[in-house]
C-alpha cells in the first residue's frame, strides 16, 4: 500500500523508477494480492499510467486486467478502472498535436491490441455481459470500450457479437436507458456495430429500432435538435441503406409517415444554424434512400406512393419553393424531389402543377430551368436542377409532350416564359454548360418518345431579322458545324443522336441538308487531338444511326451509298475504331453508373446517363451494319419476314388453343351447374316424401279419431260437438299441410322446368358434340346419350304427373273427410257411417302404395341421373381424344398432299428434261419416238393381233 501511495503521490524516496517498471510491479500486485482494496489501488494506478505509457501498459497487463473482470464481478469500482484502462490502450484519441506519423504509429498500436484482446472471442463476450451492469461505472467505459474494439476491428467483432445470444438485444437495450451520456455512446456503438453487415442491420431493425430512434429525434426537437438527433439518423441510414429488408420493414411499419414533421420549415427561415443544416441534410439522405434508384422498381414505387399520399412529397415542394433556405439544403432538397417523383406519374402529375409563389405565378419546372441556364448559379445546384428535369421526364410521355409543346409555333406564348424557350435560350447561349445541359434536357423530352420526335421537326427558329426561319434541327447542325466548345459540340451531338435513333422521318430530314454528311465524314477522318476524339465518336455514331434507321427514301443517301462512303472516305476499320472510343472514355464509365450527374468540375461534364444505354444498345448493330453487304441484308430481311410468319402461325395456333380452352371451361361449368341442380332437386323429392309420410301419419289418426265416433253414437249431444270440435281442429291443420304441399309442388314444377331447359342445352352440346367427332364410335355413344336424356325426360315428366295425380287424389280425400265429419253430428245411420270409412281406408291403402311407388320411382330416378352423368363424362372424353385424332389426321393428310406436290414437281422437273434431251438428239439427228407414237405403235400391235385371232 505504501508503494502504490508513493507511486500515485509520486513521493518516492530515492531515485524514480522508470515506468515500465513501475507498471511491472503494479502488475504483480494486481496477480499476486489477495486484499480486493490492493487489487484496486493497482488498477487505479495502471488507469493513471495507461494513457502516457500506452505501450506498456498494453504489453504488460491486458492479462491481469482482463482477468480481474472475470474473478471480481463484485466489485463495480475496480471494473470500471479496468475497463478505462483498456480503453486507455485501445482507443486511438487524435489528439491535435500530433503529427502523421505519430498518429499512424497510435493507430497500429490500438489495433494490435485489439487483435490481442479479441483472440479469445470469450473476451468479446464477457464484455458484453458486464453492459448488462446497470452500475455507471461499468456500464458507461464498457460501451466506450466496445465501441473502440469496433472502430479498430469491425468485421472481426461483429462476427463474434453475432453469434452470441441475446448479443445484439443486450446493445439495444442501451436506448432504453435513461442516463443521456450511456443512450448517446449507445447510439455511437450501434453506428460501428451496424456497418456493412445486413444480417446485423436486420435484428437491429427488428429489435424495434425504428421506434425508439424516430422517438428519440422527436423528443430532441427534430431537425432543431442537436448532435444526438444526428447520431439517431446516420444509424437510420445505416440500418436502410443498401438493405431491402429493412426497407420494406419501414415502409410497412407506417414510418415514413412520421417523417413529415421533420421538413415543416416556418416562414422565418433567416439565421439556421450548422447543426440544423446537418440534421436537415441527413433526413434528406434519409428519404432518399427509400426511393434510389438503385432499389427494386416495385419497392421504389410503393415509398413514391406513400410519401404522395402522407403529404411529404407536397412538404418538399414547399421547402423547394421557400425563401431563405440555404443553397445546400436548397440542393438535396431538388434531388430529394427528383427522386420522389421518378417513374411515379401521380408524383410527377403533381409536380407538374406545383406553381412558384410569385407574381404572376410561374411553374415550378420554369422557375428551375431558369436556375440551370443561369451560369451565375452554383454548379452543384444547376446539375440538381437538370437531375430534377430528367427525373420529371422519366417515362413520362405525358410531360414530354407537353414540354415539346412549349416549343410549337400553335403554343407559343409570347407574354409568358415557357420551359420550352428556356431550353432554346439554353442551348444557342454563350455559356458552354448551359448548351450542353439545355441539349441533356431537351433529349430527355425526346426519349423513347418517336411521337415527340416527329413534333420537334415543326419548330422553327427566328435567327435574325429579314432571313427566313430554320428548323431546329437545322439550327443544331449549323452551331456544330461552327466548331463551339467541345462541351457544346457533345452536347448536341448527343441531343443529335436521340433525335434521330429510331425515328426514319428525322433521319431523311437530317440527311436533307447536303452538308450534314460531308461535314460528319469530314470530321471522323481527320487526325485531330485527343480532346477531339470524342467529338469523332460522336460523329460516328451519329453517321452510323443515319445508317442503321434509314428508310432509303433518298436516292443520294441511301444504306449502300452511305456504307461505299465510308468505305471509301474513312474506312471501315477506321470508322469503328472511333466508333468504339466513346465507351472507351473515362468520363463514359462514371456517368453510366448512376443516373445523377454528379461531376467534379463543369469540364467534366460530358456524358449523360441515358446517352450511355443508348450507345451500348446502338454500338454492336451499328458495326454490323457497316460491315454487312447488301446480300446479307436481303437475306435478314426474308429471315426475318419468315420468323414473322411463324410467328403470326404460332400466334393463330395459340388463339385456337385459348378458344378450346374456354370451350372446355364453360363444359365444366355446365356440368357442375348440373350437378348441384340434380342435388338440389333430389334434396325436393326427399322432402317431399318427408310430408307425405307427415300427412299418412296425420290420416291414420283421423281414421283412429273416426273410428271411435262410429263405435259410440249413442253419447249425448255434449259428447259428439267435443268430438266435432276435435275433428275440425285437425282438419284445419291438413288444409294449412295441404296448401304447403302445393307450394312446395308449385317449386318442384318450376325446377323440374329448369331442368328441362338444361336438358335440352345437354342436347344441342351432344349434337355439336356428335358434328365435331368425325368417328363411327363417337357418333354410337353420343346417339345412346341422346336416348338416355330422353329417356330421363320423360321419366321425370312421369313423375310431376304423378305428383300431380296424388296431389289431387289427396284433395278428394280431404274433401270427403270434410263431408264426413259435417254428415256425423246430424245423422244417426251407422250404415252410412261405415261405407264412409270403408272407403277412406281404401283410399288411405292407395295413398301408401302410391307413396312406396313413388319412393322406388325416385330412387330410380337417381340412379338413372347418375350413370347419366358418367356416361356424359365419358362422352366428353371420348369427343376430345377424337378431336385429338383428328387434328393428327389432318396434319398427316398436309403433310402427304406437302410431299405428293413435292413428288408431282420433280417428276414435271424430269419430264421437262426428258423432252429437251429429246430435241437436242432429234437435233443431232437422232430418231426419237415421242410417247404418242409408241402408243399408236401399240394400238396397231394389238388390232394385229386381234385380226390373226379371227382367222
Amino acid at each position: 500500500m505504501n508503494f502504490l501511495r508513493g507511486v500515485i503521490a509520486g513521493q518516492a524516496a530515492g531515485p524514480q523508477p522508470s515506468g515500465a517498471e513501475t507498471i511491472q510491479k503494479l502488475c504483480d500486485r494486481v496477480a499476486s494480492s489477495t486484499l480486493l482494496e490492493d487489487r484496486r489501488d493497482a488498477v487505479r494506478a495502471l488507469k493513471s499510467l495507461s494513457k502516457k505509457y500506452r505501450m506498456e501498459v498494453g504489453t504488460q497487463a491486458m492479462d491481469h486486467l482482463i482477468n480481474i473482470l472475470q474473478t471480481d464481478r463484485s466489485d463495480s469500482e475496480i471494473l470500471g478502472y479496468a475497463l478505462d484502462t483498456l480503453y486507455n490502450i485501445i482507443c486511438n484519441d487524435e489528439e491535435e498535436e500530433q503529427d502523421e506519423n505519430a498518429q499512424k504509429q497510435a493507430d497500429d498500436l490500438g489495433a494490435q491490441f485489439t487483435d490481442t484482446f479479441i483472440q479469445e472471442p470469450e473476451h468479446v463476450t464477457l464484455l458484453l455481459s458486464l453492459l448488462e451492469e446497470f452500475d455507471f461505472h461499468v456500464r458507461w467505459p464498457g460501451v466506450k470500450l466496445l465501441t473502440a474494439l469496433l472502430k479498430n476491428q469491425c468485421t472481426q467483432v461483429q462476427g463474434v457479437i453475432l453469434v452470441s445470444p441475446m448479443g445484439v438485444s443486450r446493445l439495444m437495450d442501451l436506448l432504453a436507458d435513461s442516463r443521456e451520456v450511456i443512450r448517446n455512446d449507445g447510439l455511437l456503438l450501434l453506428q460501428q456495430l451496424t456497418k456493412s453487415n445486413a444480417a446485423i442491420q436486420k435484428i437491429v431493425a427488428f429489435e424495434s429500432a425504428f421506434e425508439r430512434l424516430l422517438d428519440i429525434i422527436t423528443e430532441e426537437g427534430s431537425s432543431d435538435g442537436g448532435i444526438v438527433v444526428e447520431d439517431c439518423l446516420l444509424l437510420l441510414l445505416n440500418l436502410l441503406k443498401n438493405n431491402s429488408s429493412n426497407q420494406n420493414f419501414f415502409k410497412e411499419g407506417s414510418y415514413i409517415q412520421r417523417m413529415k414533421p421533420w421538413f415543416e420549415v416556418g416562414d422565418d427561415n433567416s439565421g439556421w444554424s450548422a447543426q440544423k443544416v446537418t440534421n436537415l441534410h441527413l433526413m434528406l439522405q434519409l428519404v432518399r434512400v427509400m426511393v434510389s434508384p438503385v432499389n427494386s422498381p416495385g419497392a421504389t414505387a410503393s415509398c413514391q406512393k406513400s410519401m404522395y399520399q402522407c403529404g411529404l412529397l407536397q412538404q418538399l415542394c414547399t421547402i423547394l419553393m421557400a425563401t431563405g433556405v440555404p443553397a445546400d439544403i436548397l440542393t438535396e432538397t431538388i434531388n430529394t424531389v427528383s427522386e420522389v417523383i421518378r417513374g411515379s406519374q401521380v408524383n410527377q402529375d403533381y409536380f407538374a402543377s406545383v406553381n412558384a409563389p410569385s407574381n404572376p405565378p410561374r411553374p415550378a419546372i420554369v422557375v428551375l430551368l431558369m436556375s440551370m441556364v443561369n451560369e451565375r448559379q452554383p454548379f452543384v445546384l444547376r446539375c440538381a436542377v437538370l437531375y430534377c428535369f430528367q427525373c420529371f421526364l422519366y417515362k413520362n410521355q405525358k410531360g414530354q409532350g407537353e414540354i415539346v409543346a412549349t416549343l410549337l409555333p400553335s403554343t407559343i406564348d409570347a407574354n409568358s416564359i415557357s420551359a420550352g424557350q428556356l431550353l432554346c435560350g439554353g442551348l444557342f447561349s454563350a455559356d458552354s454548360l448551359s448548351n450542353w445541359c439545355a441539349a441533356v434536357a431537351l433529349a430527355h423530352a425526346l426519349q423513347d418518345n418517336l411521337t415527340q420526335k416527329e413534333q420537334l421537326l415543326r419548330v422553327q427558329l427566328a435567327t435574325s431579322l429579314g432571313k427566313p426561319p430554320v428548323s431546329l434541327l437545322q439550327q443544331c447542325t449549323n452551331i456544330l458545324s461552327q466548331g463551339s466548345k467541345v462541351q457544346t459540340r457533345v452536347g448536341l451531338l448527343m441531343l443529335l443522336c436521340t433525335w434521330i435513333s429510331n425515328c426514319p422521318i428525322a433521319v431523311t430530314h437530317f440527311l436533307h441538308n447536303q452538308e450534314n454528311v460531308p461535314f460528319l465524314t469530314a470530321q471522323i477522318s481527320e487526325n485531330l487531338g485527343e480532346d477531339e476524339r470524342l467529338v469523332q465518336g460522336l460523329c460516328a455514331l451519329l453517321l452510323g444511326i443515319c445508317i442503321y434507321y434509314n428508310d432509303n427514301s433518298l436516292e443520294n443517301y441511301t444504306k449502300d451509298k452511305l456504307k461505299q462512303l465510308i468505305e471509301k472516305r474513312i474506312g471501315k476499320e477506321n470508322f469503328v475504331e472511333k466508333l468504339c472510343f466513346i465507351t472507351k472514355h473515362e468520363l463514359y464509365s462514371r456517368a453510366a453508373q448512376k443516373p445523377q450527374p454528379v461531376f467534379p468540375s463543369p469540364e467534366q461534364m460530358l456524358f449523360d446517363h441515358e446517352f450511355t444505354k443508348l450507345v451500348k444498345e446502338l454500338e454492336g448493330v451499328i458495326t454490323k451494319a457497316v460491315h454487312k453487304s447488301s446480300e446479307e441484308e436481303k437475306k435478314e430481311e426474308e429471315v426475318k419476314k419468315t420468323i414473322e410468319q411463324h410467328d403470326n402461325i404460332v400466334t393463330q395456333y395459340k388463339e385456337l388453343i385459348r378458344e378450346q380452352d374456354a370451350q372446355i371451361k364453360e363444359l365444366k361449368e355446365q356440368v357442375d351447374s348440373m350437378s348441384s341442380q340434380n342435388e338440389q332437386m333430389q334434396s325436393t323429392v326427399t322432402q317431399q316424401l318427408s310430408t307425405i309420410q307427415q300427412h299418412k301419419d296425420q290420416y291414420n289418426i283421423l281414421k283412429l279419431k273416426l273410428g271411435k265416433e262410429n263405435q259410440s253414437p249413442s253419447n249425448g249431444q255434449g259428447d259428439g260437438s267435443q268430438v266435432n270440435g276435435l275433428q275440425t281442429e285437425e282438419l284445419t291443420q291438413l288444409r294449412e299441410e295441404v296448401e304447403e304441399l302445393r307450394k312446395q309442388q308449385t317449386l318442384l314444377q318450376t325446377q323440374l322446368g329448369d331442368k328441362d331447359a338444361l336438358i335440352n342445352s345437354l342436347k344441342s352440346e351432344a349434337a355439336q358434340a356428335a358434328q365435331t367427332a368425325e368417328g363411327s364410335a363417337g357418333g354410337s355413344e353420343n346417339t345412346e346419350l341422346l336416348k338416355e336424356l330422353e329417356a330421363l325426360r320423360s321419366q321425370v315428366q312421369s313423375k310431376s304427373s304423378e305428383i300431380n295425380q296424388l296431389k289431387t287424389e289427396r284433395q278428394e280425400l280431404v274433401r270427403r273427410a270434410e263431408a264426413g265429419s259435417s254428415d256425423t253430428v246430424p245423422s244417426s245411420d251407422s250404415s252410412i257411417d261405415t261405407a264412409k270409412m270403408a272407403e277412406l281406408e281404401s283410399r288411405l291403402a292407395a295413398q301408401t302404395t302410391e307413396t312406396e311407388r313413388l319412393k322406388g320411382e325416385t330412387k330410380g330416378l337417381s340412379e338413372s341421373r347418375a350413370d347419366l352423368e358418367q356416361q356424359l363424362a365419358s362422352a366428353t372424353s371420348t369427343v376430345a381424344i377424337l378431336q385429338t385424332e383428328k387434328a393428327k389426321l389432318q396434319t398427316d393428310v398436309q403433310e402427304s398432299k406437302k410431299e405428293q406436290d413435292d413428288l408431282l414437281m420433280l417428276l414435271a422437273d424430269q419430264d421437262q428434261k426428258i423432252h429437251s434431251l429429246k430435241q437436242r438428239l432429234k437435233g443431232l439427228g437422232e430418231t426419237v419416238e415421242d410417247e404418242d407414237d409408241l402408243d399408236a405403235r401399240d394400238q396397231t400391235d394389238e388390232e394385229e393381233e386381234e385380226d390373226e385371232e379371227e382367222d
